[in-house]
């Protein structure tokens, strides 16, 4: 985080009167605001310019979201709220699959954005780069984002690593879907809102877990998700 502000956010917006809005309440609020008006020029500026998270619009000249976020995941964990005027939940997915760590559709209200930006810097400061959790053949490193089951590489989204982490961090407690939302989205549960449900599928699945009958994450039925801390092996 930088000194003079509460952090650094690179606005990726091509709509300069949107930009011009989401830049100045951004800046009252405390944070430096950079702004990027096409997708083809956010790499080289991360290149040489520090920042604590991103704001992406989907449809940009240059270089779509999609494309940026799987081009900034490839070296950078630094948090990626995507916003588009699509919400077609198929929009949703595809963002949150190629790893941006929250979604949000346009037009969007000043005290959700804000809301979701300060969830997703906490989410980010609470990986530090002392913490490691292991649990049998299983590590999770926070200072690398790196997963491991035994000497294999798991490679997760930077929502997934989020959720995981988590859950983990609170190994045999549930964890209820509105905690979970609280602080990983900034928000309660709407009671609709699956995306966290979808996402402990996927981990299960890569990290070998059964389906049915699942042993390291667990959904406990009206209550929430538990993270086991037995030893487990595959």
């Amino acid at each position: 985080m930088t000194n003079a502000a509460y952090g650094t956010i690179l606005l990726v917006e091509d709509d300069l009167s949107l930009a011009s809005w989401v830049q100045e309440f951004l800046q009252q609020k405390g944070y430096q605001v950079l702004l990027e008006q096409r997708g083809d020029t956010v790499l080289p500026l991360l290149r040489r310019q520090h920042v604590d998270l991103i704001l992406l619009d989907l449809m940009l000249p240059g270089l779509n979201g999609l494309d940026v976020c799987r081009q900034i995941r490839r070296d950078y964990a630094v948090p990626v709220l995507m916003l588009t005027a699509q919400g077609e939940e198929v929009d949703e997915v595809i963002g949150l699959g190629v790893g941006a760590t929250d979604y949000l559709v346009k037009p969007v209200r000043p005290r959700i954005l804000l809301a979701r930006i300060q969830a997703a810097l906490r989410q980010s400061a609470d990986a530090t780069p002392s913490q490691q959790l292991v649990f049998g053949s299983l590590t999770i490193c926070a200072s690398s984002r790196r997963v491991l089951l035994g000497e294999t590489d798991i490679v997760l989204t930077s929502a997934e690593f989020a959720l995981l982490w988590y859950l983990a961090s609170r190994a045999g407690q549930v964890c209820s879907r509105d905690q979970v939302f609280q602080a990983l989205k900034g928000r309660e549960h709407d009671g609709l809102d699956r995306r966290f449900d979808v996402m402990v599928s996927v981990l299960r699945k890569k990290l070998g877990d059964d389906a049915k009958e699942p042993k390291r994450i667990k959904t406990v039925w009206g209550q929430g998700y538990l993270f086991v801390t037995e030893h487990w092996t595959i």
